[in-house]
């Protein structure tokens, strides 16, 4: 038996918000939208998709499931980012390599320093 990862899905307020957020913070695009929410692609067509539904509730507590990112700049990723609309949290980490931020519905994500890539 195998599976293959297909998606996530982002329970938020407001799906059109909050996918245009993340469509402009990752430079993904819009494949699928409905008046039920809005599904983002990498533009190079893997998987998994972002698919973005609205709940009735607010986000209350920390996220049990995040999402990290390498980028090759951390400072310059995390400016940009926060530049959008992310917020710089706090929430335990100590003196870490990782930066900890929030979408603009609060939604826990990491940046994490540069990686350097070695052939396998």
């Amino acid at each position: 038996m195998t599976l293959s990862w297909e998606e996530l899905i982002v329970d938020c307020r407001d799906f059109s918000s909050l996918s245009k957020w993340w469509a402009e913070a990752l430079g993904w695009e819009v494949v699928d939208e409905d008046e039920d929410g809005v599904e983002l692609q990498n533009p190079d067509g893997s998987k998994p998709t972002l698919l973005f539904l609205n709940v009735p509730e607010q986000k209350s507590v920390k996220n049990r499931l995040h999402l990290d990112f390498v980028p090759d700049d951390q400072a310059a990723e995390v400016g940009r980012l926060v530049g959008l609309g992310a917020t710089r949290l706090d929430i335990g980490q100590g003196e870490q390599s990782w930066v900890v931020l929030a979408d603009p519905e609060g939604n826990e994500f990491c940046v994490l320093s540069a990686r350097l890539t070695t052939a396998r």
